[in-house]
């Protein structure tokens, strides 16, 4: 424990002494402190009780955020914004049944058949289904439509093999004679030497 700190619970030697000298008048109350370590002292314990009052303010608005009712008013207006939002959503649904009910039984094109509304999800997955089946369809097409070509890429395939290997037999004459022509070249050189 800091002996500077005042302790409010005791009476102190020098707050003895300060009561003396005000009950025997020569000093008031409101007499200026004659230490600047008491008066800091003393500024520092009203700056720790306002920080400790704020504090206290604090936690209690955070507890009573944390277990507020759902009646309160915050909550209840926002519930009363959207369910007046919902309730003129289905107002205007009432006003326009009619129109809407025509809507959902009409072909939405003048050939198709009628689709009661019950049955629009199932046709929305059906179309779903419609458009995978034309997709993989596409692609089957293509591949189908691209075997009589495999003919003529075949052909040209076997072709390019046929030229590539005269081409190989071409540059292995070249060597042979190459060969021949360095065999003819060092026995010259070695008649020419001896």
């Amino acid at each position: 424990m800091n002996p500077w700190d005042p302790i409010t619970y005791t009476v102190t030697p020098a707050a003895k002494i300060l009561a003396r000298c005000v009950t025997s008048g020569t000093m008031t109350q409101d007499s200026k402190v004659f230490s600047t370590s008491l008066l800091e002292a003393e500024q520092l314990n009203r700056i720790r009780r306002d920080l400790d009052q704020a504090n206290l303010e604090l936690e209690l608005l955070k507890l009573e955020r944390d277990s507020a009712d759902v009646t309160h008013t915050h909550y209840l207006s926002q519930r009363y914004v959207s369910l007046q939002q919902f309730t003129s959503h289905l107002q205007e649904v009432l006003r326009e049944q009619t129109v809407l009910r025509e809507r959902l039984t009409k072909p939405l094109c003048q050939q198709n058949l009628p689709i009661h509304a019950d049955l629009h999800r199932y046709v929305v997955e059906l179309m779903g289904m419609v458009v995978e089946f034309i997709q993989n369809l596409e692609v089957k097409i293509k591949m189908v439509q691209a075997i009589p070509k495999t003919d003529s890429y075949r052909s040209n395939l076997n072709s390019a093999i046929t030229q590539v290997l005269a081409q190989v037999t071409e540059v292995e004459n070249l060597y042979r004679q190459v060969l021949k022509q360095r065999g003819h070249l060092h026995t010259n050189i070695k008649d020419m030497s001896s």
